[in-house]
């Protein structure tokens, strides 16, 4: 079995499927992560996406608590917070998110005065209110991808690195990959190429699923004199104009961007930076003098922003992971238990269910295609 793409979506599914396979892993960089997962600033949130994330992410919480043993040297959850906020031609948006997320724990609404306490760094005056979720954690995204790939390695699995596909065929019932790194026979291929997973479809035969790759700009300043943002919450805008999160004693900000790109090695556009540094001064008592850091990545969805997962239903032994979007780390133990049960054709895992996910919400068949 051949898993394209390395990065947490394919690394985590083949660590999954690697006890019960002979898995060889493609990555065409010349180390795994190197695009969407190694940029991601990727925060643990129970009430952030559609509702089949969300369960996914509910159902990923055990193994982020308590992973197994050897998985991890340093815990892959540490305390964060997130305060939804709201300006007062918001608190439309702020209510109708309330009721979206009435069944979730660890929420709490907050107004104005307590919020101006809670982040002294806000501008007063500039929200009215905020959906402060508490259990909101920063995830250590480095830690969990190399876990993974330690898994997958210590199951016997196989990554072939500095491998770009070049072509798929069929051969006999199953396929031959034409990579840079050379010929890779495989019976059947997990599609987990990330922003190019419609590339991979094409050239396996298959019909696009509607993958749009979407550039997000991430920038890191100082944190202004006077200031210990250390045990801020991250700041999110309710209509996700904006964010700032505490980074290693700096902040990181975003625009929240949703640019459509190709698949490419993303790079910040000075316009997204500049829209970015505007919507932050507006929001919080900070005047940005000198960026330290700057990068972008990628973000693919489909039309539903639900991730992909299943068999292509025209094209036998080609398997979809794609179109993770913004939720790819917080949902990966669960997607990947979910997605590595229907390669091998069996019953999606129970505690997944319990979650109240729904597996044809993952099904390519759901897609209009063409």
């Amino acid at each position: 079995m051949a898993v394209i793409g390395a990065g947490i979506a394919g690394a985590s599914v083949a660590a999954e499927l690697a006890s019960d396979a002979r898995v060889i892993l493609i990555e065409r960089e010349a180390q795994p992560g190197y695009h969407t997962t190694g940029r991601s600033a990727a925060l643990f949130s129970a009430i952030y996406g559609p509702a089949p994330i969300r369960a996914l992410t509910r159902a990923s919480a055990p193994f982020f608590e308590g992973p197994p043993d050897g998985f991890s040297s340093a815990p892959l959850l540490s305390p964060r917070g997130a305060l939804m906020i709201g300006r007062e031609e918001q608190l439309g948006a702020i209510a109708a998110m309330e009721s979206e997320i009435a069944d979730a724990g660890g929420i709490r609404r907050v107004e104005r005065e307590a919020l101006e306490r809670m982040v002294p760094l806000l501008r007063r005056g500039y929200a009215a209110a905020a959906i402060h979720e508490t259990d909101a954690r920063d995830i250590d995204v480095h830690a969990l991808h190399q876990g993974y790939l330690r898994r997958f390695r210590s199951a016997g699995g196989e990554i072939v690195n500095n491998a770009e596909v070049l072509s798929i065929e069929r051969d006999g019932d199953g396929w031959r990959i034409e990579t840079s790194a050379g010929t890779i026979a495989a019976e059947s291929i997990v599609n987990a190429a990330g922003a190019w997973a419609d590339e991979i479809g094409a050239m396996a035969g298959a019909t696009p699923i509607g993958l749009v790759p979407k550039r997000r700009t991430a920038v890191i300043v100082s944190v202004p004199e006077g200031y210990d943002a250390a045990d801020y919450p991250i700041v999110v805008d309710i209509e996700e104009e904006f964010y700032l999160k505490p980074d290693s004693g700096r902040l990181l900000i975003s625009p929240a961007d949703e640019t459509p790109s190709p698949p490419c090695d993303a790079q910040p556009d000075e316009l997204d930076v500049a829209i970015c540094v505007d919507r932050i001064e507006k929001a919080f008592d900070l005047s940005v003098r000198h960026i330290e850091n700057k990068w972008a990545g990628l973000r693919s969805f489909v039309a539903d922003k639900v991730p992909v997962a299943g068999y292509d239903g025209d094209v036998p032994g080609f398997f979809w992971l794609a179109g993770q979007g913004g939720y790819g780390i917080q949902s990966a133990p669960a997607l990947a238990r979910t997605a590595a049960a229907l390669v091998m054709g069996r019953p999606v895992p129970g505690d997944v269910l319990d979650q109240r996910l729904d597996p044809a919400s993952l099904s390519p068949a759901r897609l209009e295609r063409g």
